[in-house]
């Protein structure tokens, strides 16, 4: 094989990472302010919210199922967290009520999904509506004030110079990682976005696995909830709003396919740095907020569009 295929073999195979440098090198050109320490900080922070969301997103698009309900979840399970917290004064409490509020909502679109023989993109869409309205009903559309020094900790504060939610995100996708690539489950999630209908027949409990992923999904949006109630000191009714799409994007930028069986954890993280870039160059270089959104949409679509076109490189080479 020659310098130019093994070349253009790498850059098929990291081609989510080579997308990320491309946007670094040009933020890097259009602002002085990028490469900041405290810049890249604040970037690294702020992705941490979606791709800890979009690390469970990668489960459920990995069986070719999607979760449109995970933006709304985030918002119930900061409410219900702040509301814990500011009646008990108990931080466990609060983090517990995050978690298994988040769990319940995914076990939910797991069962419908699966004994209920919904399309996934429907039944979250409904658990989507429904769980948003309930939140604007719940904290009456106001915010709901969740100031503890020990609580937002977990939003905002700092191990060893490192920002905690960064910590989180670090083991969620260590954890992820290990559970796809080691784990009988694992290679069950990969199997049922291959082929469903042979994965049950060769004595896998399809809908079993299926609702566990949905459950992983909410699991993790109630996270998300929760670290960002933490951070903000206060539950917004209207938190979480478009997170189930920029997860969606992460996860599809890190090289997943939306038809399933294809895919990984660990590049949905640098789609999700991707999308952090974007929305923080974006800033830098003052363009309208409205406007913003037609350029991270077209330079998405870019992406996306440069990813298939790696995949046929990448499919040429190995013939």
């Amino acid at each position: 094989m020659n310098l130019k295929k093994i070349g253009l073999k790498l850059l098929t195979k990291y081609r989510t990472v080579s997308v990320l440098v491309l946007i670094l090198i040009i933020a890097t050109c259009l602002s002085n302010s990028f490469l900041t320490f405290n810049n890249l900080l604040n970037i690294i922070r702020q992705v941490s919210i979606i791709a800890i969301i979009a690390s469970g997103m990668t489960f459920v698009i990995l069986t070719g199922g999607i979760d449109l309900s995970v933006g709304s979840i985030v918002a119930i399970s900061g409410a219900l967290s702040a509301y814990t917290l500011i009646n008990t004064n108990s931080v466990i409490l609060a983090i517990i009520v995050a978690l298994v509020v988040g769990s319940i909502c995914g076990t939910f679109n797991g069962i419908i999904i699966t004994k209920g023989n919904l399309p996934p993109f429907i039944a979250t869409l409904a658990v989507m509506t429904f769980v948003r309205g309930f939140v604007l009903v719940f904290t009456n559309g106001s915010p709901i004030a969740a100031r503890l020094k020990a609580y937002n900790f977990i939003g905002k504060g700092y191990l060893f110079g490192i920002p905690f939610p960064i910590i989180i995100l670090i083991v969620i996708f260590a954890i992820g990682f290990f559970i796809l690539k080691y784990t009988a489950f694992g290679r069950s999630v990969f199997s049922i976005g291959g082929n469903r209908e042979a994965t049950r027949l060769s004595g896998i409990n399809v809908k079993k696995v299926e609702t566990l992923v949905y459950t992983i999904s909410g699991l993790l949006a109630g996270l998300t909830g929760l670290i960002l109630t933490a951070r903000l000191g206060s539950a917004q009714p209207t938190a979480g709003k478009g997170y189930e799409l920029d997860a969606i994007a992460a996860v599809i930028l890190g090289g997943t396919s939306l038809s399933g069986g294809q895919g990984a954890i660990i590049p949905t993280v640098f789609g999700a740095l991707i999308l952090g870039v974007l929305d923080n160059i974006l800033v830098l270089i003052d363009v309208n907020p409205f406007a913003s959104d037609i350029v991270k949409g077209f330079v998405i679509l870019l992406a996306v569009l440069a990813d298939s076109k790696f995949k046929s490189v990448s499919s040429k080479l190995d013939e």
